[in-house]
């Protein structure tokens, strides 16, 4: 049972509802998070510090916000395998490690229920959220993947144990 200690989280999230405790306790612990827009607005207007993913990539969201996290830096701190090769990459370039993933989906369903819309609907696919949620479960041995505030109770008792998940809540999470 492989104990590992969350150092970093990136953060970004559709539905804000419960986040504010956990990204307390986080911020408390001295967990360094990153974030993207309206996610990263909300944090800080809780007055918890965030960097912001641009400040990794280099790279300003673009085309409308369709496209904030899609990028090698971001990914690689997510897929990274925590082994000498794979760290002197991201040593090499300039690549932080990501211990925790807590994203969820656009409202798709829900758009799809309400509206006929379809510039609208075909907004609500989610492309980064579910590449970024993959990513994390692919790297369970290493990383924590949050994919719904449903499992905001999960996460709040693995930051309340000092932020130290086990290899089972990390598997069960992906």
């Amino acid at each position: 049972m492989e104990k590992k200690r969350i150092h970093s989280a990136l953060i970004s999230v559709y539905h804000k509802e419960g986040l504010d405790l956990v990204a307390k306790l986080m911020h408390q612990l001295g967990i360094v998070i990153y974030s993207t827009g309206g996610t990263k607005d909300y944090l800080e207007s809780l007055e918890i510090p965030v960097v912001a993913v641009e400040e990794i990539t280099d790279y300003p969201s673009i085309l409308g916000g369709r496209v904030k996290t899609l990028h090698p830096k971001v990914f690689g701190g997510i897929l990274a395998i925590r082994n000498e090769d794979h760290l002197s990459q991201l040593a090499h370039f300039q690549i932080p490690m990501l211990d925790l993933v807590v994203v969820d989906l656009y409202p798709f369903k829900e758009t799809l229920e309400r509206s006929d819309n379809e510039a609208e609907i075909i907004e609500k696919i989610d492309i980064g959220g579910i590449s970024l949620i993959r990513a994390a479960a692919k790297n369970y041995q290493d990383v924590v993947v949050i994919p719904s505030s449903e499992q905001y109770p999960v996460l709040y008792q693995i930051i309340q144990n000092n932020a130290i998940s086990t290899l089972n809540e990390r598997k069960s999470l992906a």
